[in-house]
């Protein structure tokens, strides 16, 4: 499982583009959110740069957490 630190997730409708552009890429993907400390759990079986592309797809910086 990967962690990303997303600053500018703030709302439902942010949650739902990451989570839709993150289950386009892999659709068995497990995605956790967490709002209020602005982080995505990610289980998949990309790697941290597809995940993290993923989630610039979907308009959104990110950075993984160690």
């Amino acid at each position: 499982m990967t962690t990303f630190s997303v600053p500018e997730m703030s709302c439902g409708h942010c949650k739902a583009k990451i989570e839709d552009a993150v289950l386009d890429a892999d659709e068995g993907a497990l995605i956790d959110f967490d709002m209020d400390a602005r982080e995505v759990d990610i289980d998949s079986t990309l790697d941290t740069a597809a995940l993290a592309e993923a989630i610039k797809t979907a308009g959104y910086e990110s950075s993984p957490k160690a």
